[in-house]
This record gives C-alpha cells, sequence and structure tokens, in this order.
C-alpha cells in the first residue's frame, strides 16, 4: 500500500484544469488554507479567480506541466482527458496521489468496459470497432435501438449517436469512418440512472457520498436528487459494484460511476475519475461536499464520516438559463445559486447550478415547481 503522505496547509495544491469543477475543487481548499496553482490555455478561467496562480499554458505544454509541479505540493486534475505523459511525469515526482491508472481507463471506453467486465459486473452488450467496415459487420449481431461513441474524447452528448433502427446503419457507418475508434452499445431501456459517488484515500478508506438519481435533457445533466428513490437491493448491488472498481483501479480522491437502473438490476455506464456534476448537491445537502472530500484525500487527511444533512436537488444553469436564473436569484429566498464566472454565454453550456434543500424530497420538489413555474409564467 502507497505511503500516506500528509500536505497541510499552506501549502499548494495545483489543479490541471480552470473550470467549474476545478474552480469548486479550489474554493474548498481555500477554505481549508491551502494556496492553489491552476494550468489552463484561458486567462482568468473559472478556477484562475480564486486561486493564487495561473498559468497560461495547454494541457499538454511539458515546460508549463514542469513548472506546475515545481511551485505545488500535490497535484490535482479536474479533468479525465489529462495528458498521459504529464500525468505519468508528475507521479514520479510524488506528487499526484491518483496516479496515471484512472485517467487511462476512464480516457477511453473500450478499457473502461474491459474493466468492468474483470470486475465481474453487469454491463450493456457492446462491440469495439475501428473502421467503417468493421462497424457494419458489429451492426449485423446488435440489436436496435443501440448507440455509437468515440472510445475517446465527448461529453454532454457530444461524440456519440443513438441508433433507433436498422434506418440508422449509414449513418452509424458513417459516424465510424469519420471517428474510426468507437464502441456500439446495446441501447439498455432503464427505469431511472444514478450516480454513485464517493472518495478513496491513499489508505484504502473509503466513503460514499449518498446515491443520487439524475435526469437528462439532449444528453445533457438537467438534474440530480439525493437521495435517489431506489430500494435497499438496489443500493447495496451499486454500491458493492463501485467498491469492487475502486479496489480493482486503486482509486484516489472522488470518484463518480453512472448507472443505469432496470428492474432490480443495474448496468454500468462511464466513470468519471474526479468529482462530478451530479455530487454538486453535496455542496449545500451534506455535512462535506464531493470537493472537500477530494482535497482530503488527496492531501491524505483523513476522510470525514458523511451524512446527507438534507434532501437536496440541482439543477444545471446552461446559458440558455441565465437570464432566468438571476431573476430567480433575486427574487427567491430558497436556493443555493453558484455561477462559475465564464466570461461568455452560449447556448448548452454550463454556467452554475443551483441547488434547493428541505427536510423531505417532496419538499425540495415543492421548491423545484416554484422555480420552474415562475419561468414559465
Amino acid at each position: 500500500m502507497p505511503r500516506n503522505k500528509v500536505i497541510l496547509p499552506p501549502k499548494t495544491i495545483g489543479i490541471i484544469g480552470g473550470g467549474q469543477l476545478g474552480r469548486m475543487m479550489a474554493i474548498a481548499a481555500r477554505h481549508m488554507g491551502y494556496k492553489l496553482a491552476v494550468i489552463d490555455p484561458t486567462p482568468n478561467c473559472p478556477t484562475a479567480q480564486v486561486a493564487d496562480e495561473q498559468i497560461v499554458a495547454a494541457y499538454d505544454d511539458r515546460n508549463a506541466i514542469e513548472q506546475l509541479t515545481s511551485i505545488s505540493d500535490v497535484v490535482t486534475y479536474e479533468f479525465e482527458n489529462v495528458d498521459l505523459p504529464a500525468a505519468q511525469y508528475i507521479a514520479e515526482q510524488g506528487k499526484l496521489p491518483q496516479g496515471s491508472k484512472a485517467l487511462e481507463i476512464t480516457q477511453n471506453r473500450e478499457k473502461e468496459k474491459q474493466q468492468m467486465q474483470e470486475a465481474g459486473l453487469l454491463v450493456p452488450a457492446f462491440s469495439i470497432i475501428t473502421n467503417a467496415d468493421e462497424c457494419e459487420k458489429a451492426l449485423e449481431n446488435m440489436e436496435f435501438p443501440a448507440v455509437i461513441k468515440t472510445c475517446r474524447g465527448g461529453y454532454d452528448g457530444k461524440g456519440q449517436r443513438k441508433l433507433s433502427t436498422e434506418a440508422d446503419k449509414p449513418a452509424a457507418i458513417d459516424f465510424a469512418a469519420r471517428h474510426g475508434h468507437c464502441i456500439i452499445e446495446q441501447w439498455v431501456p432503464f427505469d431511472k440512472e444514478i450516480s454513485v459517488i464517493f472518495t478513496r484515500a491513499v489508505t484504502g478508506e473509503i466513503t460514499f457520498f449518498p446515491i443520487a438519481e439524475n435526469v437528462h435533457k439532449d444528453h445533457i445533466l438537467y438534474q440530480t436528487t439525493a437521495p435517489a428513490a431506489i430500494n435497499e437491493h438496489v443500493y447495496n448491488k451499486a454500491i458493492e459494484a463501485a467498491s469492487k472498481l475502486a479496489e480493482n483501479i486503486g482509486i484516489v480522491g472522488t470518484f463518480a460511476i453512472e448507472m443505469s437502473v432496470k428492474d432490480e438490476d443495474i448496468f454500468l455506464n462511464e466513470m468519471a475519475p474526479r468529482p462530478h456534476n451530479s455530487g454538486h448537491y453535496t455542496i449545500e445537502g451534506c455535512n462535506i461536499s464531493q470537493f472537500g472530500q477530494h482535497i482530503r484525500a488527496i492531501c491524505g487527511l483523513p476522510l470525514t464520516p458523511i451524512k446527507l444533512v438534507q434532501s437536496a436537488a440541482m439543477v444545471n444553469i446552461l446559458g440558455e438559463d441565465m437570464a432566468h436564473a438571476l431573476t430567480e436569484m433575486s427574487t427567491l429566498k430558497a436556493g443555493s445559486f453558484h455561477l462559475y464566472g465564464k466570461a461568455a454565454v452560449k447556448a448548452k453550456r454550463k454556467m452554475g447550478h443551483v441547488t434547493f434543500t428541505a427536510d423531505t424530497v417532496e419538499e425540495v420538489s415543492q421548491l423545484l415547481k416554484k422555480y420552474r413555474g415562475q419561468r414559465d409564467d
């Protein structure tokens, strides 16, 4: 087992990536007394606005990576598409407790599925293809509906296409011709999607946040509610599946797994080796957030036992929602608004989120209805 290296304030935490996840990591770390440095190609990015120093450079700029490593006592990342050689370099310097294995796996959907299968977990039927001809052959044995995704990259619905019927085969073949390495998955009709978010320490200590239930619109997460409306059997299966993956991969830090629930079966979808959009509710809903727990893990501090303080629901604020959100912010007594400081407001871009909390999910639902009802007027 790796040695647990303790990093205490006011030492510096380096963050690769300057978006909203890095920003919320930085805010949690700032509350604890740490200093922050971030690397991002966009000047005054969301994370830089709350950090001590920004290195304006591409994520794979080796000189910039070496500079970040030299000024940081520990380094983390806010997204999974980190340059692997850069991650390996930081790990060799003893400053990346998360290591590079989780990145290598989650950057590639083929490796994700292989890892899930090796752990004996249930995944939808799938085929890996690398060109148009292989796609055509794979579709001969694939039931519809299905979905084709690029094996690398893609988020919020990008880099994928749903195949509803055989009439979509030509579009899938064209997709494969353009993107090459892809995965074709059986589309599993599901009752609901859940997120299992946990934090694991270098020592192997692990804590789970309450399982949350997700609703998507246009392939983008729209709402997350905690606790999820699932029975004890499904809850236990989800926790067991996440535990197996955590141990197999050797996770350190906060990690998220999206799962589909069909009756009492769970199907593992995708993994994220960092805090996740569906875990934002933990800032107000739990005694410690996914970001605070992540900072504790990477800095070698003992993990805080997690409690759900109140039922919660988080709603994303996209570019097209900004005007409404600002209006509601000026009138609603309920709701914790988080705006990310992004310079340009664009449709479908995550500009912030709002979280509602109450003693029960039913009360939270009423607050959401009020928020949406005012929007519809």
